[in-house]
């Protein structure tokens, strides 16, 4: 009803959700690309939205293909009517997520010239989406710890570039460098909320 009453007095309904995917499995290597790719394009894009959202349409296809590797997940979120809590929230959520375990890139330390180059290649890959839109999406706003909803909600990502309705995106991923490893131990250890798939 209180949504219905705030159509008709013109407040805009501002919603912010963070979605977790973990992939498991020796096949996942190429979504490393895909995201390291796009991390690359957003720091260029310097908050162009028009890109990072051409980015987030990218990795959301890229994850839609790689569905067979989904081993658990997880998302939040919460409704504003106030753009500034809005924001309060998504730079809470940008926090949270760039101190979790691998999710920070330490662009300081380049491979040394004489180091070998040997890189394990990692078996885990969690993904870290966070968004804020305008107005209301189900397929966004339910329960995602099953593969179907998850699906939908992926979806749902690229309608809401395509409708131009995004208003804040930040993706972040571990491990976030070449060569880093993201164990088992480490993914239950700093992403407990994953529930599995």
């Amino acid at each position: 009803m209180s949504n219905i009453f705030n159509k008709m007095i013109g407040r805009t309904r501002y919603v912010v959700c963070r979605l977790f995917l973990h992939l498991g499995g020796a096949e996942i290597a190429p979504i490393l690309g895909v995201l390291n790719s796009a991390g690359r394009a957003a720091i260029e894009a310097d908050g162009d939205l028009q890109i990072l959202g051409e980015e987030l349409v990218e990795i959301s296809q890229t994850l839609l293909q790689y569905d067979e590797y989904w081993t658990s997940s997880a998302n939040e979120g919460d409704v504003f009517w106030d753009e500034g809590e809005a924001g309060d929230y998504v730079n809470d959520l940008f926090t949270d997520s760039a101190q979790r375990y691998g999710a920070d890139i330490d662009v300081s330390s380049p491979l040394g010239a004489n180091e070998p180059l040997s890189i394990p290649v990692t078996r885990n890959i969690v993904i870290m989406i966070t968004v804020a839109y305008e107005g209301e999406v189900p397929d966004l706003e339910t329960d995602l710890s099953n593969i179907q909803a998850l699906k939908e909600a992926l979806k749902a990502l690229i309608n809401l570039h395509y409708k131009n309705k995004l208003r804040a995106i930040q993706v972040h991923f571990s491990p976030a460098q070449l060569g880093d490893e993201l164990t088992n131990d480490q993914v239950l250890q700093y992403y407990p909320e994953l529930i599995p798939l």
